[in-house]
């Protein structure tokens, strides 16, 4: 295990690793241990009561945060014709055939989300042992295999983050940016929890939302009470 720093162990006497804190709280705490020389990454991370190895209880999707991460996406679409033309217009960064599907086959990868339309699927879906691996491979669950490019390359650019539950039953996503404002923290942290109830499996048993914390990319985790959200 890494040797933790000056600056790490500062941050942890702030914390009492036994509370779960308030969101705003919380937040705070991730500010004020955010001590790295960037503009550090807010993640929130969830411990679910799924069972992620039966097909009934998956959690997949995506949602548009209401402020945004404080990330600039790069999208990358896979479209012909007119649905090309659409893509460009809304904004896509790379739009194409064959000839991203061959650069990407060379090694290519200066991209952060693929959408592609349902008629290229057929192609694309061959780059699933080097897009797989990667998260980066299109998903109708996630509104990235569509006709309506515009509206998904608007909604990516406009802060529409992925979350799925792994092998472990977490769930991590990001939600903004230690420079954001508290509130701004607050919203996206709030509409995360919401868009995680709502698609709680019919077939999850017992306690669904067991645990959350929220970090930034170098600082401590720091539990949050979501009891509030669950109950409400």
């Amino acid at each position: 295990m890494a040797k933790k720093t000056k600056k790490q162990q500062e941050a942890l006497k702030l914390i009492d690793r036994t509370k779960a804190y308030e969101v705003k709280e919380a937040i705070d705490l991730v500010k004020q241990t955010a001590k790295a020389n960037f503009d550090e990454t807010v993640e929130a991370a969830f411990r679910l009561g799924v069972d992620p190895k039966k097909a009934d209880q998956q959690i997949r999707g995506a949602m548009v945060l209401p402020n945004g991460t404080g990330k600039t996406q790069r999208v990358l679409v896979f479209a012909k014709g007119d649905k090309a033309k659409e893509a460009e217009a809304a904004g896509a960064d790379y739009v194409g055939e064959q000839d991203l599907i061959n650069k990407i086959n060379q090694g290519w990868f200066d991209f952060d989300v693929v959408v592609a339309t349902p008629d290229m699927m057929a192609e694309v879906g061959k780059l699933g042992r080097v897009l797989g691996p990667k998260g980066l491979m299109p998903n109708p669950k996630t509104g990235t295999v569509t006709f309506e490019v515009e509206k998904a390359v608007q909604e990516i650019k406009a802060g529409k983050v992925e979350y799925r539950v792994d092998r472990q039953s977490n769930v991590h996503v990001p939600i903004g940016k230690v420079s954001f404002d508290e509130a701004k923290l607050i919203e996206n942290f709030e509409a995360l929890v919401d868009t995680l109830l709502k698609a709680k499996p019919q077939a999850a048993k017992g306690i669904y939302m067991r645990n959350a914390a929220i970090s930034s990319t170098m600082g401590p985790g720091i539990k949050v009470d979501v009891s509030t959200y669950v109950r409400r």
